[in-house]
């Protein structure tokens, strides 16, 4: 099969939500349809294994969520569907963020009882980054939650994008009867049924079908109202917008039920963009050309605690990558060759021989990639548009035995390479400050610099606001920066010079009193400060 033909029948998306908007049941509920588990319930209760993974691991159990991207991939339709199920806990919102570097879609999940929430919005402004298409869905419809035009005019008002319903509620909570299909006039009965696979659908002939009001009663009434009322307000749905990220299309169910993913799931791979071109610093790389080429959008350490191996999660970009084939490392310029290269799904992992654009591989790595790095044929580019962002939460990282501070430079730089946290450096690196969105990444840290780099450290907090990457042209632009606030100056692991205030008003008094320096909340991987974007 050819590159082009490989290339269409692929569709690389990410599950984003808010922590218990029920994204885990969706996935698993799609997996169900791809055929890729069996049974409900595999993914909660870990009949989808998880090769041995290390004893920070322990955090996830303990406090019962996910701290890491899987990987799924199954076929539907005669589709190779990538899924990139990520992290719903805002601590691990950075893994997220990346993630939706590797995606050409996301699927984003509303509970209908909560509504648009916190973390679904800073999801979303990473979305209307790169202008990715967006499927919403709608779910926990047998509960008793808002008003279905309540929910969409928040998501346009909130997420800043337009709603287009391809399917419409019949009820809610213990009156939810069904979705009736917009585009195609027919109705999902509803019965509650966490194993149902098959859908009790009819066809109508439209909302004024008598045999709607004579199931249904005033509820059918209700119904029609509903829909004239939505196609009154809302043009008909266009997949152009759709793909230009404008636009979001729009479905109701229940995920917990099975209800309303399979109309979901056909739809997506109707309309859903196959893998895009994608811009390099070398100009846009085309997914059909001949050339391969990929880029690292994660890193994850020690999956098994007999051997220190991480693996490198690689989104193929352009042509056709091959096992035991050699590829340059751009950042290294040097030529590496993998034997083992994997797909995934979930934790279980098989060696691949091939794979195409928009596949997402992992390569056993002893330390040489980095997030961001490319790989190509020859061709000296590298990816762009892979997002650092400001942290949230700041620590400074000291340690307890002062024999080991060796081990400690060497594990923070490694594992902070990971992505797990941010290190910046002061007085040529002997203080360093770990900013993190989350406390449970301090956690994680600690852990792992004690028992895999044998640094005993602790962690004090700090009373800091936000850091900001400086962006100027001459030493002159941040004088008054330099001269009133050199303590507050660190650099990054690349550098870059950034500003932590302790407040707000520090903040704002600092973009003051510097207008000709810019004061940026993000930087992308790879890239000195003018790659920088999204000013304070």
């Amino acid at each position: 099969m050819s590159i082009a033909k490989q290339v269409q029948n692929r569709k690389t998306f990410a599950i984003i939500s808010h922590p218990d908007a029920g994204k885990t049941t969706l996935t698993e509920k799609l997996l169900l349809y791809g055929g890729a588990i069996q049974i409900a319930g595999a993914v909660k209760s870990n009949k989808i294994k998880k090769t041995a993974t290390s004893d920070f691991m322990e955090i996830e159990k303990q406090r019962g969520i996910s701290v890491s991207t899987s990987v799924m991939t199954f076929s539907y339709n005669n589709y190779t569907v990538n899924l990139l199920d990520t992290p719903g806990h805002k601590d691990f919102a950075e893994d997220t963020y990346r993630t939706l570097t590797a995606v050409d879609s996301v699927i984003l999940v509303i509970d209908c009882v909560k509504g648009v929430e916190e973390q679904t919005e800073k999801l979303m402004n990473v979305c209307r980054m790169r202008n990715t298409p967006v499927i919403v869905f709608i779910n926990k419809l047998d509960r008793e939650g808002r008003e279905p035009i309540e929910l969409l005019d928040e998501i346009e008002q909130k997420l800043n994008i337009h709603v287009r319903p391809l399917t419409w509620p019949m009820g809610i909570g213990s009156n939810f009867r069904g979705v009736f299909n917009i585009t195609n006039n027919t109705f999902n009965f509803f019965t509650p049924d966490k194993q149902r696979v098959e859908e009790d659908v009819e066809t109508f002939t439209g909302v004024d079908d008598p045999r709607l009001a004579d199931q249904f009663g005033k509820q059918a009434v209700t119904l029609k109202h509903d829909i004239e009322l939505i196609s009154g307000v809302y043009p008909p749905f266009s997949e152009e917008e759709y793909r230009s990220g404008s636009a979001a299309a729009v479905f109701f169910g229940s995920a917990l039920n099975n209800f309303g993913v399979k109309e979901l799931l056909e739809t997506f791979v109707s309309i859903a963009p196959a893998p895009q071109p994608r811009e390099t610093t070398a100009g846009v790389i085309e997914p059909m050309s001949d050339r391969f080429s990929g880029f690292v959008f994660k890193l994850h350490a020690n999956l098994d605690p007999r051997h220190r191996d991480r693996i490198a999660f690689l989104r193929i970009c352009s042509g056709k990558f091959e096992r035991n084939k050699f590829y340059y490392h751009v950042r290294l310029k040097r030529e590496l060759k993998f034997s083992n290269p994997t797909s995934f799904m979930a934790q279980d992992k098989s060696v691949v021989d091939e794979a195409y654009p928009g596949d997402v591989i992992g390569l056993y790595d002893s330390g040489n990639f980095k997030i961001g790095d490319t790989l190509t044929e020859g061709e000296q580019l590298m990816y762009k548009g892979i997002p650092t962002f400001s942290p949230e939460i700041f620590k400074e990282l000291q340690l307890t035995d002062p024999f080991k501070s060796k081990q400690l430079e060497k594990g923070i730089l490694q594992l902070t390479d990971e992505g797990l946290a941010q290190v910046f450096l002061q007085n040529q690196g002997n203080r360093k400050v770990v900013g993190t969105v989350g406390d449970l990444q301090f956690d994680v840290i600690q852990y792992r610099l004690e028992n895999e780099y044998g640094a005993p450290c602790l962690f004090r907090p700090l009373g800091l606001y936000k850091a900001s990457w400086v962006q100027y042209q001459h030493d002159s632009d941040i004088e008054w920066l330099r001269t009133i606030h050199p303590g507050s100056l660190f650099l990054d692991k690349h550098d870059n010079l950034v500003y932590i205030s302790e407040s707000k008003y520090a903040l704002q008094r600092a973009i003051d009193n510097n207008p000709k320096a810019k004061f940026l909340f993000s930087i992308e991987h790879n890239t000195e400060t003018h790659g920088m974007n999204e000013e304070a």
